[in-house]
């Protein structure tokens, strides 16, 4: 079988030693699936008593250098939240420093990065379907820092970006939370989201490939307007559907037939699967 322009297809590779720069749900989730199938998973945490066993903790704030060299790895995936820079540091800063740090103390860059952004990215309102060759230009402190971070990634590692939109799965119930305690929702926004059960293998599917996407948007099959994702919830649980807020702006689509063509079936491709099964139920 050959590509689009008629080569033939590298085979994947395989992750080899992965360091997990923060190690939040998603990524415990990942390091898992790596270990699972006989990879090396060492973590980099503020804190690392609460990880798996089986990872390899290293304790450190990447506000500050390393005081001494990271060990050799294969791959590196970063899932850094924005503004946890240092206190009173401002600005798109933060993920720069941190990145930096990180490629002092490391002996090689990794044959493979892979950076989790955000589709918060992008802060177009009503546009869409937008896919991975829509260049963003955010406005807003959050985004321009996200933007740095990709910036700082590729630069620094040749990262691969991934960028999820409204991640939620067990432990993740912001919108389930709101329905129980009947808060008001801007019923007419658009949204975009996904498991984090789909968005562990995608990043597991992009540490893989031998020529991974440059940027791939991690959102499932079924952008919705948040009314209708609410009104579901609501009805599965057996509850008044949420007051209605004003609204506040559109939203936006985000075109995830990339994230499909690379992985294949999703394991939850739109919000009613994913949230009966975050709720116990079955389809």
């Amino acid at each position: 079988m050959t590509d689009a322009r008629g080569r033939e297809p590298r085979p994947d590779r395989a992750p080899g030693v992965t360091l997990l720069v923060g190690c939040g749900r998603v990524a415990t989730r990942l390091g898992h699936r790596l270990a699972a199938e006989g990879g090396e998973v060492i973590a980099v945490r503020r804190r690392g008593a609460d990880l798996p066993a089986g990872f390899r903790a290293l304790v450190h704030d990447l506000d500050e250098p390393f005081p001494a060299g990271l060990p050799a790895v294969d791959s590196m995936v970063v899932t850094l939240p924005p503004g946890g820079g240092a206190p009173g540091r401002v600005g798109s800063t933060g993920y720069r420093a941190r990145l930096s740090h990180l490629a002092a103390a490391l002996p090689a860059v990794p044959t493979r990065t892979v950076f989790v952004s955000s589709t918060g990215v992008f802060e177009r309102k009503g546009a869409g379907p937008v896919d991975e060759s829509v260049q963003p230009h955010p406005t807003s402190p959050r985004g321009q820092e996200l933007r740095e971070g990709e910036r700082a990634a590729r630069e620094l590692f040749g990262a691969a970006i991934v960028r999820p939109a409204g991640i939620y799965g067990p432990g993740r119930e912001h919108l389930v939370r709101q329905v129980r305690t009947g808060a008001e929702v801007d019923y007419s926004r658009r949204t975009n989201r996904i498991h984090e059960a789909d968005l562990a293998r995608a990043i597991d599917r992009v540490l893989r490939m031998a020529e991974p996407p440059a940027v791939l948007h991690a959102v499932d099959a079924c952008p919705a307007l948040l009314g209708d994702v609410v009104t579901f919830i609501a009805d599965e649980l057996g509850l008044p559907h949420p007051p209605r807020a004003p609204a506040l702006h559109e939203g936006i689509v985000l075109d995830g037939r990339l994230l499909r063509s690379v992985l294949g079936e999703l394991e939850f491709p739109d919000y009613r699967r994913g949230y009966r099964d975050l709720l116990g139920r079955r389809p």
